[in-house]
Parts: structure tokens; C-alpha cells; sequence
């Protein structure tokens, strides 16, 4: 395992947020195949597949410089929403762990942790466990949730989560901070005089990225949050949410700027000789690169990229022919 990168992560002198993207240019990242199955973008070869892999692709990832591998997280799928999402969805603590013994710098990315679901507590120790094993490679993304099931089967209201989401990213902000005596009072979590070591790698802390694309996760993100994630939509939606999320954090006293997001179309370097859907973007690098482009113009410092394949080799020969042909040209003037 190499040193990673955590001692790039940066800071301003209020300590108001922290940033670990690349400066000056458009960072890519991806959310891992094979870990979560849902109908809804899972390709037919990803039932078969396994751990090693995984182990492929995020060593792929490693070598062509993605800025993260993403792993989500449920918990366990009630048989409402089986047929649609599956029931596979890897532990993303185990999951980013595993992949961290295999990959040296790209960063490792909880998108997102259901955070709620658990004490705070609980969840500091596994996550900056990760990020002292990966030596400092955590992004931290959490999110509401969306599955009642879930919530009532460990005891959480449901209703309340965005809530208990506020106060939980409070608390992991103090718990994954320098100290390793924490404290920490709030409504519902309290803590004081209790130490956890390992401490993470990142100092101050790892970064929190906030998940949801909802007028509630805009403010989330800008008030709480050193990032956002948006959970898919329109790109014609992204251009009012992130003057919403500036305008929230200029208003909040924040002077970091959050490390924004976009979730791009599916993808396909070069002309497929087999179906890949009408939203597909499809064609030469330069074609790809300049649609792309639209997403920095907005002020988005990150895109999650996902490619359409037919085998593990695919994609990952996808996976290449993006970052040599298609990433240089992400931030070209036009």
C-alpha cells in the first residue's frame, strides 16, 4: 500500500471546510459495478462477477487517474423493492476497505453512507479506520436514505431522518476530528471523555460530501457539508442548485467553497457496435470531452462517469480510453 494522499487535503485558516480535489482542472470519478445490482443501471455481466473483479477495476481506476471509487450503501431491501434494486449492495465499509489494499491514490468513497442508521460513534471507528489503513484516501458521502424498511427494522423513525442525518454529520465531524477525545452535545448524540484510536490519516479530518439533489440536501450540503453529490437528474437543473448552494454557504459565513458534483449520462468512448440506450453519449473522445465540458462551465469540480459494457475487459478498456482520450480535454478552451 503507498502513502496516499492524505496529506494533500487542504484547509482554510477558519477551518471551515475541507477540499481534496485536484486544483484547476475537472476531477472523475466512478461508483463501483458488481457492488450494488439494481435493475435500474446494472449491466447483465455484473451477476456473475466477484471480487476480483472489483480488484480489476479499481486497479484500473489507480492507474488512469480517477479521482475516487464510490460504493453505496442499504442495508438490507424489503421484497417491494427487490425486483427494481436487487438485493446485492456490498458493505461499503468492507467493500472500500478490501479495495484499499489493492489501489495506492484514488480516494475511496462512501457514496452514500446511510449515516442516520447508526451512533455516530459506530461509524467514526469503522470510517477513520479506513482512512488510516488507506493512509488518508476517505471521502466521506452520506445521505437521508429512502428505504422506511430499513429505518424500522433498526429502530430509527424514518420521519425524522434528515433530522437525525444534521445531527449525525455534526457528530462525525467532531468524532473523525484531531482529538481523540472528542465531545460532543447535541439533541439526540452526546459524547464526552471517550477515545477512539485509530485516528484518521486527514487532519483536520476526512472530508463530508453530502448526497441528494432535494431542496433539504442542497441546503445539507452547503451549510454542513465540505462537498455535494447530487443523486442524478437533469443537467439542466444543476445550474440553479449550485447558485442555491453557494448563495446557502455565502449566507452561512462558509469561505471554503463546497467541492460540487455531477452525475454524467451514461458513456461510450468511440461508436458501439451494439445497443447502449438513446441517453448514451456516444463518439470520438474529442466529441465527449466537449459535452462534458458544460459540466465545468456550471462551476460542477467533479463528474461521476459510468460506461455502458458488456464485460468486465470492456469496461475497463472504457475505463482507459476515457482518461487518456476523453479526461485532458475536460477543461480545453473553447
Amino acid at each position: 500500500m503507498g502513502s496516499g494522499t492524505g496529506s494533500g487535503i487542504r484547509n482554510d485558516a477558519a477551518g471551515d471546510g475541507v477540499r481534496v480535489l485536484p486544483e484547476g482542472r475537472t476531477a472523475y470519478g466512478m461508483q463501483l459495478p458488481v457492488q450494488s445490482q439494481s435493475t435500474l443501471y446494472a449491466e447483465s455481466w455484473e451477476a456473475g462477477a466477484g471480487p476480483a473483479d472489483l480488484v480489476e477495476i479499481a486497479r484500473t481506476a489507480d492507474r488512469h487517474g480517477f479521482a475516487y471509487l464510490a460504493c453505496c450503501e442499504h442495508v438490507a431491501i424489503p421484497r417491494r423493492l427487490a425486483a427494481a434494486m436487487g438485493t446485492v449492495w456490498y458493505d461499503p465499509v468492507a467493500t472500500l476497505s478490501y479495495l484499499a489494499a489493492a489501489t495506492v491514490r484514488v480516494r475511496l468513497l462512501s457514496h452514500v453512507a446511510v449515516v442516520a442508521l447508526k451512533h455516530p460513534l459506530i461509524t467514526a471507528k469503522q470510517y477513520a479506520t479506513l482512512d488510516h489503513l488507506s493512509g488518508g484516501r476517505l471521502i466521506l458521502g452520506v445521505g437521508a436514505g429512502h428505504v422506511r424498511e430499513e429505518f424500522d427494522a433498526l429502530g430509527v423513525d424514518f420521519t425524522r431522518r434528515g433530522a437525525l442525518l444534521d445531527e449525525a454529520i455534526d457528530a462525525l465531524k467532531a468524532a473523525l476530528g484531531p482529538q481523540e477525545f472528542p465531545s460532543f452535545q447535541g439533541e439526540r448524540i452526546a459524547f464526552t471523555g471517550l477515545g477512539q484510536a485509530p485516528r484518521p490519516a486527514q487532519v483536520p479530518r476526512p472530508p463530508v460530501w453530502v448526497g441528494g439533489s432535494s431542496p433539504a440536501a442542497v441546503r445539507r450540503a452547503a451549510v454542513r457539508g465540505d462537498g455535494w453529490l447530487p443523486q442524478g437528474g437533469s443537467r439542466d437543473r444543476l445550474p440553479a442548485q449550485l447558485a442555491r448552494l453557494r448563495q446557502l454557504r455565502e449566507e452561512a459565513g462558509i469561505r471554503t467553497p463546497a467541492e460540487t458534483g455531477a452525475i454524467t449520462e451514461p458513456l461510450y468512448v468511440g461508436e458501439p457496435s451494439w445497443e447502449v440506450g438513446r441517453r448514451t453519449l456516444t463518439g470520438p473522445p474529442e466529441r465527449l470531452a466537449e459535452s462534458l465540458r458544460a459540466y465545468g462551465a456550471m462551476g460542477v469540480r467533479q463528474i461521476q462517469v459510468r460506461f455502458r459494457s458488456r464485460s468486465r475487459t470492456e469496461l475497463t478498456d472504457q475505463m482507459a480510453a476515457f482518461a487518456t482520450g476523453v479526461a485532458p480535454h475536460l477543461d480545453a478552451v473553447t
